[in-house]
């Protein structure tokens, strides 16, 4: 697996999460957006700490479709329990993500495994 696959989950999950704030009228707080990039960041630091591991393990289809299955269910519950909240926060990490991996695959930031 590789930047393709992370990044066309990343855009389904995207396009679930943009569905969901659609259908909810939610106008996305910028705060929430910030944070949830900020968060996502964050995770890929600590993540590249331990690069092998963490390859290893979301190489699996298994840890894939379960980690596309939370995102999606997890936005779809915040959809009606604090939509405005949820859905910032899922669509601010999830457009970080896909940023980390554009300018990953362009070789302007280097390989995770070299971060450390």
């Amino acid at each position: 697996m590789g930047t393709r696959t992370d990044a066309a989950l990343a855009l389904l999950a995207l396009a679930a999460v943009t569905s969901f704030a659609v259908r909810a009228d939610v106008t996305l707080a910028p705060i929430f957006l910030i944070g949830g990039g900020t968060a996502t960041v964050a995770f890929e630091l600590l993540a590249a700490r331990e690069y092998e591991t963490v390859r290893q393990y979301w190489d699996r289809r298994s840890v894939q479709l379960a980690s596309l299955t939370a995102a999606i269910g997890g936005a779809a519950v915040g959809a009606r329990v604090a939509p405005v909240l949820v859905l910032s926060l899922c669509c601010g990490a999830t457009m970080s993500y896909l940023v980390v991996l554009a300018l990953r695959r362009t070789g302007i930031v280097p390989p995770p495994q070299t971060w450390w």
